[in-house]
């Protein structure tokens, strides 16, 4: 059964990892890999990406991206959303640590944060305003 509007963004909204889709050119399946997202009801997705990523540089290429979350308790469920890249602009350590908060215990935050910070080079925030959904919900099998 096909999910509400409200249902699917609030489920997008929780702190699931996404699998990210980009294409990747002529002869190539999409690019397809996890990554960690922030979402609140009604705006745009963000995603944070190396500078000189390939993600980002199939991402720029694009001019779009897709992300699809799922689970299988307490029913199977999932939300894929796509759209267009409408921002990308250098990655604070704020935007880090609200990320980082969503997915890590408390206290492992902090040390993430300076760890990929002085670790992962230089990082953008890349927005993504959602304009396709499809989801669902299985109920129980």
């Amino acid at each position: 059964m096909a999910l509400t509007r409200a249902e699917r963004e609030q489920f997008l909204a929780e702190p699931h990892i996404a699998a990210l889709a980009v294409g990747a050119g002529a002869g190539r399946a999409p690019l397809t890999v996890p990554i960690w997202y922030q979402y609140a009801a009604g705006g745009d997705v963000w995603i944070m990406t190396g500078a000189t990523s390939r993600k980002y540089e199939l991402i720029k290429a694009a001019g779009r991206f897709s992300l699809m979350v799922d689970r299988v308790e307490p029913t199977i469920r999932y939300v894929s959303v796509e759209g267009p890249v409408v921002a990308a602009e250098p990655a604070t350590r704020e935007a880090l640590r609200e990320v980082a908060a969503r997915y890590l215990p408390a206290e492992k935050v902090d040390g993430y944060v300076e760890f990929a910070w002085a670790d992962h080079g230089e990082q953008l925030i890349v927005r993504m305003r959602p304009e396709r959904w499809v989801s669902s919900d299985l109920g129980s099998v």
